[in-house]
């Protein structure tokens, strides 16, 4: 059974406590990307043209001995209209909002996939392959005190985080905030920020407005837990903190 240190809200080591068996499973990247890659294809919106774009003008063909292309052509006037490749034509092949983008995986395979991917936040090295900055003689996964859980102020949060040293993970992900690469800057989502630390807590009511502002936090409770949350991207060994009541819950 694994054995890691408590800290408390002064950074203190406060005792020990034995991790659930889940913690203890082999690591299957394999898996976990799979899993995350299902979760992704079905979280996808379905979308697609309107059936009738570039379809409603009133059109017919000359047909042959004209000396011209036999495209459809409007009928008040000769200009070519409604086949893909003219003005104001549909399009050969658009996406259609009936294609099902849903995919299926085992429920033994997605949670060997938790399972591992929970495994994989007590792995030091992983977390420090992964980019995440943090005091390397902490115990992964950082458990700490239920205290925090009534933490109300931002300043008290990175306080808290600062003392307990994963403070630099969150510049690392503020520093790391760049422009996205593509149209989806004017989608509504120009910047993408890198992921930093996740807080699995039992009662988020409190933390969660005083944490959720800071640079790629994740807040969330045991029962919300998943793959995408432990693996971001598939990208495993995600630098973690639980709370010890949280802690108790996941077993």
């Amino acid at each position: 059974m694994m054995k890691v240190n408590v800290y408390g809200i002064n950074g203190e080591i406060t005792g020990e406590v034995t991790l659930p068996p889940p913690f203890e499973d082999h690591y299957r990247p394999d898996i976990i990307k799979k899993a995350v890659t299902v979760i992704h294809h079905n979280a996808r919106q379905p979308y697609g043209a309107d059936p009738t774009a570039g379809r409603k003008q009133a059109v017919a063909s000359w047909r042959p001995g004209r000396g011209v292309s036999r495209i459809p052509r409007l009928t008040q006037g000769r200009r070519g209209a409604f086949a893909p490749g003219t003005v104001g034509g549909r399009r050969a092949h658009p996406p259609k909002a009936e294609k099902n983008y849903h995919r299926a995986i085992n429920k033994k395979e997605m949670k060997i996939a938790r399972n591992s991917a929970l495994a994989a936040l007590a792995n030091k090295e992983l977390v420090i392959q992964r980019g995440h900055k943090f005091n390397e003689k902490l115990s992964l996964p950082i458990i700490v005190e239920k205290k925090i859980e009534n933490i109300e102020k931002t300043k008290e949060v990175i306080k808290f985080l600062d003392t307990i040293g994963v403070g630099t993970d969150i510049q690392r992900a503020k520093n790391g905030k760049h422009i996205r690469a593509g149209k989806g800057k004017r989608r509504g989502r120009k910047y993408k920020m890198p992921k930093s630390l996740l807080l699995i807590v039992a009662n988020k009511e409190k933390i969660e407005k005083a944490a959720r502002n800071l640079a790629g936090v994740t807040i969330i409770t045991p029962s919300e837990i998943n793959v995408e949350h432990l693996a971001p991207g598939g990208q495993s060994a995600r630098l973690s903190m639980f709370t010890t009541t949280a802690l108790e819950a996941l077993k």
